[in-house]
């Protein structure tokens, strides 16, 4: 089945913007973008570059190896996938809020529990299932929120809140670098705690809505249905969307997964292990965090013209772009063993990194319209999770091994390579029939 126009022919009740919402003249899909903003740059510690900072100090404290603790972020990854299909259709029915919320209390206590931590199962069980709900909570869930409130101006919206989570990974590290170096790594994670169970379920109960449609809005905003719909008729739809059933059998989808999951690997790979590889070539933990933040920061303000160039060309071309770059920065991190090279590094990664965080959430959106993604979401994420935390626990396994992470930096300049033709490959669907005279009216 294809979708074309509204699941229902009868509007429901319009439901008003929430009183403390101060901007009324303006579209309030813009509050769910700012939103996804907050909640997505408190959320960091659950992510990569957050994590890779304390991978050293936990490891010289309690002796644990590089593997053993990037088992942590394995299961958290594998955890995320597998929630994330699990709740994919119920975003498409129900929206963001409660998850966000729901998120916000659970990844607070996971960062308690990880301050009190004395065995490697106690950080796999507390950071696992902290990650595993902040993938699927803020990550899934609020790129699915603002898929279904932009259209048009989708890319701009996806890059703002995209924005947030880069942002959050460039500062959040040097807010807590004072007190990881005065009073330790347990103290730190007491105080990331705080800030998620304040800044995320608070914005996420009081601004999170589900679609336009239900405050008797339209994507990019048109302020009313009755102007665009007569009485009783369904509202017209922006984009064409297709059903889960129809994608999963076509090779476009396939092959996005595919190269979408190589990415992955390779980025989060590069994100976790990142601060440690400079540390290991003798640079300070200091400088080696602010290389973190360099290119976390670059990727941060990058975002929006890599948003605005989404929407004027097709993101599989954006991810085409992303990955030509990776490959080079890979290259660039390999020889990189003074301050100086790790800054040129970061330069390039950063730019990749900003456009690769827009495409992986305006991926699905993109392809497949608004109206399913939850569930389109939800059915291509274990597949991506599971190759994609095979790329940190990889890079681990190498360094334990061979006492660098040169050769895993060189195979992960392969996996971008190999991305780029895969999404090279995967070519739009073309739409059916009845959609096409549609359009064309």
């Amino acid at each position: 089945m294809h979708e074309t126009t509204a699941t229902s022919l009868t509007a429901p009740p319009l439901a008003q913007p929430p009183r403390y919402w101060p901007f009324h003249g303006t579209y309030y899909g813009w509050a769910i973008v700012w939103t996804g903003f907050l909640v997505s740059f408190v959320h960091v510690p659950m992510y990569g570059p957050v994590f890779g900072v304390f991978i050293k100090p936990i490891g010289d404290d309690l002796g644990w190896s590089r593997t053993s603790i990037t088992i942590a972020f394995t299961i958290g990854s594998l955890g995320g996938a597998l929630l994330s299909a699990a709740i994919g259709s119920t975003l498409d029915r129900h929206g963001a809020r409660l998850a966000v919320a729901v998120t916000g209390m659970v990844v607070g206590g996971a960062l308690f529990g990880v301050a009190a931590m004395t065995q490697p199962w106690h950080f796999w069980l507390f950071y696992g299932v902290g990650r595993s709900v902040a993938v699927a909570g803020i990550g899934v869930g609020t790129s699915v929120a603002i898929a279904n409130w932009f259209v048009r101006k989708r890319g701009r919206a996806i890059a703002i809140r995209a924005a947030g989570q880069r942002g959050g990974q460039s500062l959040m590290p040097l807010v807590i670098l004072p007190v990881l170096l005065i009073l330790g790594w347990r103290q730190s994670f007491v105080v990331l705690g705080f800030l998620a169970l304040v800044f995320i379920i608070l914005p996420g109960l009081l601004f999170i809505r589900r679609r336009p449609e239900d405050m008797g809005l339209l994507p990019d905003g048109v302020p009313d249905l009755r102007d665009v719909a007569g009485a009783g008729e369904a509202p017209p739809e922006m984009e064409h969307s297709w059903m889960l059933g129809d994608v999963r059998r076509t090779r476009t989808l396939w092959l996005m997964v595919a190269a979408m999951s190589a990415g992955i690997a390779a980025q989060f790979a590069v994100n976790v292990h990142v601060v440690a590889n400079f540390e290991d070539k003798g640079i300070s933990q200091g400088l080696a965090v602010s290389i973190l933040s360099l290119f976390t920061g670059i990727a941060a303000v990058t975002m929006l013209p890599w948003g605005l160039l989404m929407e004027r060309v097709h993101v599989r071309i954006g991810a085409m772009i992303c990955m030509a770059i990776y490959t080079a920065s890979m290259g660039l991190l390999v020889v990189a063993d003074s301050y100086a090279t790790a800054v040129l590094f970061a330069v390039v990664f950063g730019i990749g990194t900003g456009g690769w965080t827009v495409a992986q959430m305006l991926m699905v959106p993109n392809y497949f319209g608004r109206r399913h993604a939850g569930s389109i979401k939800g059915f291509v994420s274990p597949i991506e999770g599971a190759i994609g935390l095979t790329g940190p626990l990889a890079a681990a396994y190498v360094h334990d091994r061979v006492g660098t992470y040169d050769p895993a930096f060189l195979a992960f300049a392969g996996l971008f390579a190999f991305a780029f033709v895969a999404f090279w490959l995967a070519r739009p669907l073309r739409l059916p029939p009845e959609a096409m005279a549609g359009s064309a009216s």
